[in-house]
């Protein structure tokens, strides 16, 4: 079956939903049991609400389809879904190595937190590929990706990671988010662990917090879901809930949002005030080749670079859109605008650009009246 057809079933085969097309939301902590004898056996029963209900197991059972996955464990937020496994895999004096590329929080985890517990952070160029080799020691524990970077959109050969790790025992992460599990599936690539923030295109409408992080192996399977049982993680039913009923439109909303994606970025390609689009699937990006042959298709989130200007003519372009709206996070039904100046950290200098970068999500809107918003925020930069 097709990722639609699955994302429509998946999870609709319990019997308590009664014939229901979703499942029923449980907000539980306590659960009953019929015998004292019970409390204490290791069953499937379920034993405490933290373990989730139906509505949990719907969820996990669409996630496990769409990535291709042993098994899932949902998390509170993106962030969680980044740094809960790195530390059910991180112990005092490994090394962990990590792309330059990667989301700004978990790399602050890394560099403000993980580091007091003996773990040490290297980072690596996303585009290094093979060569990584040169740069994994001994007590090499884990190598943890993102591809595209959300920023800055360099893509990393996974495989080639992957081919490293695998002989090593070295575990992979990927943050799968920019894909959303739809147009890339790390773990049938030999990934160990594929990690999205629900909160983006599942949910699809900017109201729930949520992360996922996706299991290759029995192996890995069993590491995560004991480190999540033995820190308390949970995530409520009602947001549950909310995200698998984004999860069913989910594949409609991206095929609409990268046909709009790439109709923009093609225009923006032609504008004087624009130096340089950096959008994977378009010839034109330096890893369009690899794009090519691991992706199946391209989300609504890229980046371009302006001609050299002031950082106050950046404010005030920015500050002129009616369309676009300033904020983080992406992946919903409204198109956004940021611009990442700021945000950029690089450790090995992966990003040499000096020009000020502009990163766009691209929502639901029509894309003509998106291209028309951008034309009138354009104008202001005119002499």
């Amino acid at each position: 079956m097709s990722d639609h057809t699955k994302l429509v079933r998946a999870g609709r085969g319990d019997p308590s939903l009664q014939g229901t097309v979703n499942p029923p939301v449980h907000r539980a902590s306590t659960l009953l049991f019929e015998r004292a004898e019970d409390l204490y056996n290791d069953t499937p029963k379920r034993h405490y609400g933290t373990q989730g209900m139906v509505v949990h197991d719907s969820l996990r059972e669409a996630f496990c389809q769409l990535e291709q996955a042993k098994s899932v464990v949902l998390t509170h937020s993106g962030l969680s879904a980044c740094t809960l496994p790195l530390l059910a895999i991180c112990s005092a004096g490994d090394h962990l190595l990590l792309s330059d590329n990667i989301y700004g929080p978990t790399r602050k985890f890394c560099d403000e937190h993980l580091v007091r517990f003996g773990v040490e952070t290297e980072y690596f160029d996303p585009r290094i590929g093979s060569e990584l080799a040169t740069q994994i020691k001994d007590n090499t524990k884990a190598i943890f990706m993102e591809s595209p970077g959300s920023l800055t959109m360099e893509l990393t050969d996974i495989p080639a990671i992957v081919a490293l790790a695998k002989p090593k025992n070295i575990w992979t992460l990927v943050d799968n988010t920019w894909a959303a599990g739809w147009f890339l599936k790390p773990i049938t690539m030999g990934v160990d662990f594929s990690i999205q923030a629900a909160t983006k295109y599942p949910c699809g409408h900017a109201d729930v917090l949520m992360g996922m992080i996706a299991t290759g192996s029995s192996k890995a399977s069993k590491l995560l879901k004991a480190y999540d049982r033995a820190s308390g993680n949970f995530v409520a039913p009602d947001d549950a809930w909310l995200v698998l009923r984004g999860m069913r439109t989910m594949g409609t909303r991206l095929e609409h949002q990268q046909k709009s994606t790439l109709q923009i970025a093609t225009w923006l390609q032609k504008r004087p005030e624009v130096s340089k689009v950096l959008h994977p699937a378009l010839t034109s990006h330096p890893d369009h080749q690899i794009w090519k042959r691991d992706f199946t298709g391209s989300s609504g989130l890229f980046s371009f670079v302006l001609s050299p200007m002031s950082e106050q003519k950046v404010l005030n372009f920015v500050n002129a859109f009616n369309l676009f709206g300033i904020g983080f996070s992406w992946g919903g039904y409204e198109s956004l605008i940021v611009h990442c100046d700021p945000q950029i950290e690089r450790t090995c200098g992966s990003w040499q650009e000096n020009n000020p970068l502009i990163r766009l999500s691209i929502g639901l809107e029509d894309p003509d009246d998106l291209i028309a918003d951008l034309q009138q925020a354009f104008a202001l930069l005119s002499p």
